[in-house]
């Protein structure tokens, strides 16, 4: 049975009317909700934009300086005494007897000079000695005869007198003579050229034939005059490092040195302090330090460089901080210290700057939290975020405390990339496997608070 049409026409009315209902309450939900997502992402982009602006920051604390303090510094190493010999008399080499490399004792000979000229002086002084000496002989008797007549009638007083000033005359020219052959002795003497003291023949620029000059040693064809040998002593070996200005403070008889040079990777040799020169040069601004080490086997030589890895006390009671906390402005050095999540600029005084580090002599105290790498807007009263550390940063790298051997370049990039603690006690483990079980250990300095 079918329903009349006019009730069919209201049940379509009732349904489009529900239709229509319902998409306009759709509409309305949607811009209802439209307006709450964009009142809630407004909400969360200003809250974002606001956490945004309080800086993030990693804290560090101050760390007490050093007990002991390490420069490394180029260094030349000199022979304990060297000396250029040269000619005293003009002539022809005739013969050299040591070469290069030779060991020699003092009044060894290194060469010998042929001098006919001064060969012929000798002969000379010789000659006219012996003859003043015979003038004395005479003159000495005859003076003998004259004073035992000197109380008879035969001869006057003057005479007598007369024979004795000839006598000493004589005896004066006797002395002169016999000056004059120690002189030209002492040249004879000269052409042979002896070693000095006990060392070695470092150099020599002499050949037989050569003409040496006495003014000055060698003359070479190109007319440079030069020395004959070179002979050095090296038992013990001077060092010489030319300390900045900035370093000065560590040098006292308190410091000494490891010595590390090209030829001998991995060795270090032990010096001790010398002396200083107490006055800097004007031009470099470094002070000339002496070092001394003993070099019983002759490994070290002299002109070698070296480097002299200094070792002076420290002063714990000076804090450090990394250099990159500081803060240059025109107040004035200062560091950012954080109180209750606020920022303080606190003014400092800092001493020595070390590169990685720096001294701070006042104005810090080792509780005192601060930014490790301040920005260069960060004011008085900022509010800051403290943040965990990067890992490695504002660390200080681990320092060997002796040589490693075995240990490859790859193995300390390796270790450079790693965690202190993973490079603490990986790199042990590889020297240790390398040297039959005894690894070198590594020393890691105070970590940066996290």
């Amino acid at each position: 049975m079918s329903l009349p049409s006019h009730q069919m026409s209201d049940e379509r009315g009732r349904k489009g009317r529900f239709l229509l209902l319902a998409v306009i309450v759709l509409l309305f939900a949607l811009i209802v909700y439209g307006i709450a997502q964009r009142a809630w992402q407004k909400r969360e982009l200003a809250k974002e934009t606001e956490e945004a602006s309080i800086a993030r920051v990693a804290l560090i604390r101050p760390q007490p300086g050093p007990q002991t303090r390490q420069v490394d510094l180029p260094a030349n190493l000199a022979a304990w005494y060297e000396a250029p010999i040269y000619a005293q008399v003009s002539g022809y080499v005739k013969m050299w007897y040591k070469d290069y490399g030779a060991h020699v004792k003092r009044g060894d000979l290194l060469a010998e000079v042929s001098t006919p000229s001064i060969d012929a002086q000798f002969a000379a002084a010789k000659a006219h000695y012996n003859v003043v000496l015979a003038r004395y002989r005479l003159a000495m008797i005859t003076t003998r005869r004259w004073s035992a007549l000197r109380g008879t009638q035969a001869v006057s007083r003057q005479e007598v007198d007369v024979q004795a000033a000839n006598a000493a005359a004589q005896k004066a020219e006797l002395d002169a003579a016999a000056h004059e052959v120690e002189r030209v002795q002492a040249l004879e003497d000269f052409k042979r050229i002896v070693a000095p003291f006990d060392g070695i023949v470092t150099s020599r620029l002499v050949n037989v034939g050569d003409y040496v000059n006495a003014a000055g040693g060698n003359l070479t064809s190109r007319g440079a005059i030069a020395e004959l040998f070179s002979v050095a002593d090296v038992h013990k070996i001077r060092v010489f490092v030319s300390v900045p200005q900035d370093y000065a403070s560590v040098i006292s008889p308190k410091i000494s040195a490891d010595l590390s040079v090209p030829q001998y990777p991995g060795r270090l040799f032990k010096a001790h302090f010398l002396a200083t020169a107490n006055a800097f040069n004007a031009s470099t601004r470094t002070v000339t330090t002496e070092l001394a080490l003993d070099n019983p086997e002759g490994e070290l030589w002299p002109n070698s460089y070296a480097t002299a890895h200094i070792h002076a006390p420290g002063d714990p009671s000076v804090l450090i901080v990394p250099s990159n906390a500081l803060i240059f402005r025109a107040e004035g050095m200062q560091v950012a210290k954080v109180l209750n999540g606020r920022v303080h600029l606190q003014n400092v005084q800092v001493g020595i700057n070390f590169g990685m580090t720096t001294q701070v002599l006042s104005g810090l105290s080792l509780t005192d939290d601060i930014v490790a790498n301040p920005t260069a807007d960060l004011l008085e009263g900022d509010e800051v975020r403290i943040v965990p550390s990067t890992r490695g940063y504002n660390d200080q790298k681990p320092q060997m405390q002796q040589p490693l051997t075995n240990v490859t370049a790859s193995d300390l990039r390796r270790v450079g990339a790693m965690a202190p603690d993973e490079a603490a006690a990986d790199v042990p483990a590889k020297a240790g496997a390398n040297n039959g079980g005894k690894g070198a250990p590594l020393a890691g300095a105070g970590q940066g608070r996290r």
